[in-house]
């Protein structure tokens, strides 16, 4: 059964607004279940994580400063959101459903998470609508429990995973692998294990075909044994930030490579949302909703 995480405590208390359409963490669990994708049971209400496995990804100061709500202006706003108790709580309770995903998706080949994919959240500070990030938190669960010897970390995100590529930059058992916008945010890229930086404009055939080449080598040569995909759809030519030429079509398909290869190998696999600014909101929900509709095709 496909179990997906149902991240969005405190989502209507959010802003809403042309950079960060918050509504679509409501409209797609409707659009699935409308179209028969998911039923009730397939979803879950994940628990706020133990604050240890958060402490051992992120600085203690850190963490106290944004539970005590005590981030600088200049912090916050590199947040992109105005913290509140409820903003803090929801990403607590998105990296509790990344963890929760990845356990589910050891017994099942793949589980999901409705929000999460906070990828541009460092050790010691927030960055672009990311507080906690939900990847590292989630790829180190499984290795400190041993439940993965090796985890692949699939960043397909418009927006390079410079939170993730800074936290295991050192690391040898977590691989990171950013397929992103090579003009695009942040202005200055960290250095993942393996980044692969797209010209603006780029469009299906030679995006795909740079993808399959790439993730191919990838899993041949170190040989994971879980893969966490971040499934941004602002890859999209119809994005506002994304710049890049992608089709709803071929944003099907990247995740159509990416679900294949997990299902193929038998390396299981946890989905994450992440970002999607398209200006039409049923875009964007229709590009989310075709990963979970390829989830249901291929692993069941």
């Amino acid at each position: 059964m496909l179990k997906v995480a149902l991240s969005n405590k405190y989502a209507h208390t959010l802003p809403t607004g042309h950079r960060f359409p918050m509504e679509k963490y409501e409209l797609l669990p409707g659009q699935l279940l409308y179209e028969g994708t998911l039923r009730k049971e397939n979803f879950f209400e994940p628990e706020p994580l133990d604050f240890r496995w958060i402490l051992q990804i992120h600085d203690k100061a850190y963490v106290e400063k944004l539970i005590n709500l005590a981030l600088s202006p200049s912090e916050i706003r590199k947040t992109g959101f105005p913290l509140s108790k409820e903003l803090v709580e929801r990403e607590i309770h998105i990296v509790g459903g990344s963890v929760e995903a990845a356990l589910y998706a050891l017994e099942y080949g793949i589980a999901m998470n409705i929000a999460g994919g906070t990828h541009h959240a460092f050790t010691d500070r927030g960055e672009g609508f990311c507080l906690l990030n939900d990847i590292a938190i989630a790829a180190n669960y499984l290795i400190q429990n041993g439940k993965a010897r090796q985890v692949l970390v699939v960043d397909l995100d418009v927006h390079q995973g410079n939170g993730t590529a800074q936290i295991f930059c050192d690391a040898t058992q977590v691989f990171t692998l950013s397929m992103h916008g090579a003009s695009n945010y942040p202005l200055h890229k960290e250095k993942s294990h393996l980044d692969i930086p797209l010209q603006d404009g780029i469009k299906d055939r030679e995006y795909l075909t740079i993808l399959k080449d790439n993730l191919v080598s990838v899993v041949n040569r170190i040989k994971p044994d879980f893969i966490i995909f971040q499934s941004g759809v602002d890859v999209l030519q119809t994005d506002k930030l994304g710049r890049l030429g992608l089709t709803l079509q071929g944003c099907k398909e990247r995740d159509r490579v990416v679900l294949e290869l997990a299902f193929e190998r038998k390396i299981p696999i946890i989905c994450c949302m992440g970002g999607g600014y398209s200006t039409k909101i049923s875009t964007i929900i229709e590009a989310h909703a075709n990963t979970y509709r390829l989830a249901q095709e291929i692993f069941f």
